[in-house]
């Protein structure tokens, strides 16, 4: 299959998780903090499932978001007749207008996301039996590119009736798209092709909500708990949250208080922690430290639950740094086999 050369086979919510995988987990977590909750459900289930990212695509997409920031700021500076000028004299005519008009027109999602993701080669190992009315309504919805290439190697007396079907097709009910959609999307998602330099999929969610506040991670988990349930437990399997010290060893947390704030962030990400979390933590340091700790804590009076969650991720952060340090190790997926 030739390299794609533009990004019209995707979508806005694809091209939005692409951009944030490019962007990498911590400038990704900074751009979430500004979404709406839909918005920030929404890309979070799209990075969960993207797994074939291309360099190339990669590459159009912020190319693709470039150039729209600089037609935004010239819109914003002089109005659209100032920004069509300008656009044309930097891009030409042509490209100037598609820019335009893909920043003033909504994204819609069109169906079959995932097919479009597929080589075609494994797209038509799965829909060549199927009823040539099937293969045609998937076919309508490929990137013109995709749909010529399964075309061309359907047999020869199918090629015919499935373009006439194309050619005669008018609507397709919303229920029947999605049943056709979710059939093949189950067969098909297992073998999409992993052969590919930049991925999304659950790691990378995991990577970007490690790092944005935990009112963030609470709407964004919550919404993934309702839509997809399996996901949200992979995706909780993967996380490092910060009640998860109770489950380190000793050693580990003494380590991990050698890097943090004793007399700031410590005290106010233990402010509404669980007596567990306090326990292990006293547990872990002299019994004067532990006196100055607790005097500290009591010090701060009321506090902002914004001000507590932000002293819990950055200990969370350097959690993360010394494991992605090999200064400790932390098991996924359960917390009795930690070393350091």
């Amino acid at each position: 299959m030739p390299a794609r050369t533009t990004t019209q086979g995707l979508t806005g919510r694809q091209k939005a998780a692409i951009f944030m995988i490019a962007l990498g987990p911590e400038m990704a977590a900074k751009v979430f903090r500004h979404l709406k909750p839909d918005e920030m459900e929404t890309i979070s289930l799209e990075i969960a499932n993207q797994r074939t990212v291309t360099p190339d695509e990669r590459d159009m997409v912020l190319q693709e978001f470039y150039q729209m920031a600089i037609a935004q700021s010239y819109i914003a500076a002089g109005g659209l007749d100032y920004a069509r000028e300008l656009l044309e004299k930097a891009l030409g005519p042509a490209k100037a207008m598609e820019i335009l008009q893909r920043l003033t027109a909504s994204l819609q999602v069109r169906p079959f996301d995932l097919i479009r993701k597929a080589d075609p080669s494994q797209l038509l190992s799965f829909i060549q039996n199927e009823h040539p009315q099937t293969i045609a309504l998937i076919m309508a919805y490929l990137h013109p590119d995709q749909a010529a290439t399964v075309l061309s190697a359907l047999p020869p007396e199918r090629q015919a009736d499935v373009a006439r079907r194309i050619a005669i097709m008018d609507r397709t009910s919303p229920e029947v798209l999605k049943e056709v959609e979710r059939v093949l999307e189950r067969k098909l998602a297992s073998l999409v092709s992993q052969d590919y330099t930049v991925a999304g999929g659950v790691e990378a969610v995991v990577e970007i909500l490690n790092r944005v506040d935990r009112g963030t991670e609470k709407t964004i988990m919550e919404a993934l708990a309702v839509q997809d349930p399996s996901l949200a437990d992979e995706i909780k399997k993967r996380m490092f949250l910060f009640e998860d010290i109770v489950h380190l060893d000793n050693r580990t947390v003494q380590r991990i208080l050698r890097e943090v704030d004793m007399n700031r962030d410590l005290p106010l990400a233990l402010k509404v922690a669980s007596e567990e979390v306090k326990q292990k933590i006293f547990r872990n340091i002299s019994k004067r430290a532990a006196e100055n700790l607790r005097e500290s804590m009591e010090y701060l009076g009321p506090v902002r639950l914004r001000d507590v969650e932000e002293a819990q991720a950055k200990i969370v952060n350097i959690i993360r740094r010394l494991e992605e340090e090999g200064e400790i190790v932390i098991a996924r997926g359960g917390g009795d086999d930690i070393v350091v």
